[in-house]
Order: C-alpha cells, then structure tokens, then sequence
C-alpha cells in the first residue's frame, strides 16, 4: 500500500528476498495506492492496482503498508481501520541483514529495514516501520504505528508511543520517551520525555509546535 519512495523500496525487498535454499519468499502483485492518476500505470515494472476497494480483488494476498512520510504519519491506521482485515493479513517483514533478538516481540504489518539491530526484551507493535541502521537497546519499546527514520539510537527502555515520529539520525536517551502523535526532528537528542501531540528537534530539544499542524491525519 503506496506507490511512493518507501514502497517502492519495500517492493524491492521482497521481491529480492529469499530462503537459504534460494526460494522468493515472496511474490509481488503490484501497489494499492489512493492517487488515481497511477491506477493503470507500472511503478518499477509493477502494476498500480487501483485504491483500497482494489484490495477486495485480492483476498488472498498480504498486505504491506508502507506510508511512512512525516506528513502522512496517520495514514497506516487510517487506512488499516477503513480496511477491517484480520491481522493475518499484513505480514511481518524483516530484512536478511536486520538482528533481532529471539526475545523480541514484533507485530502484525511491521518493517524492519536492512542493518536494523534489536537488542534482547525489545517490543515493537503492529505497522511499525523501522528504517535502516536503526539501534535498539535492550527493553526499548515502539508501541503501533510509530515510524522511526534511519539511523536512530533507542537507548534501553526508551519509549516511542504509538503513532509518534523519531527523524533520523535522532538519539533517545535511556528511559526517555516520545509522547503519542509526537514528532521528533531530525538529528535531535532526546534526554527527557516530549510531550504527546508535539514536534520536539534540535541539541539540545525544545519545542516547535503542535504535531497536528504538520501531518493531514494527526489528533483532533
């Protein structure tokens, strides 16, 4: 689900995935995709196949959505609520190269992306998506439909809440949190706890202004 930059690298991923024998994981059909100025089109030499009533087309396929853009941080569960599937439908997807910890707990529609390394007790919920050369420390927790950009450091038992947004390259001090529907910039050093509903950047933190601003499906 999206056509965009992230979905295409996600395509990309599983269609390259394979088994130690070298048997494909995976299949791709194509992209759902809410713009219908590409229903019909190819992206990457696959199909655009319509919007999300497309997706009854399908009842057997998996479904992966991979809106993760900083604008849109509330579309996953927008469109997971519209849709009603049973979690079975959105499969786990882990990169070859990602290490994480058989401790772990991972959801349903969650994406860990290459070089991801997740330490012993981490827990990440359901349509997390997790960008490259992220590091998790021990007890970390990502609650659903957080997005955490590339080249984070979570430090142990550090919280992002649900919904919340940590930009790249941020680092989250040990037992500090992102409160829920909360935008981290990028670069930032998070020592504390930044409230829910707010975008929080820079070294040191401070605060910019209320999330909702920023994203078309923030809290009301």
């Amino acid at each position: 689900m999206g056509a965009g930059g992230m979905g295409r690298a996600l395509a990309s991923m599983c269609a390259q995935d394979a088994d130690e024998a070298g048997t494909r994981r995976w299949r791709v059909r194509g992209f759902i995709d809410e713009d219908r100025q590409l229903h019909g089109t190819r992206v990457d030499g696959l199909p655009v196949l319509g919007g999300l009533e497309a997706v009854g087309r399908c009842p057997s396929a998996d479904l992966v959505i991979s809106i993760c853009h900083v604008d849109h941080q509330g579309a996953r569960r927008r469109i997971v609520q519209a849709l009603g599937l049973p979690p079975h439908r959105y499969p786990t997807i882990v990169h070859r190269t990602a290490v994480i910890d058989p401790s772990c707990t991972v959801g349903h529609g969650t994406v860990l992306m290459p070089m991801v390394c997740v330490l012993p007790g981490v827990t990440i919920g359901d349509h997390v998506i997790v960008r490259p050369h992220t590091m998790m420390a021990a007890d970390v927790v990502v609650r659903d439909y957080g997005t955490v950009a590339p080249q984070v450091f979570l430090g142990r038992h550090a919280v992002v809440e649900d919904n919340a947004y940590v930009g790249a390259g941020t680092k989250v001090r040990e037992y500090a949190s992102v409160g829920s529907w909360s935008v981290v910039g990028m670069g930032s050093l998070v020592l504390g706890h930044v409230p829910p509903g707010e975008m929080w950047a820079g070294t040191p933190l401070r605060r910019l202004a209320p999330a909702s601003r920023l994203t078309d499906h923030g809290p009301t």
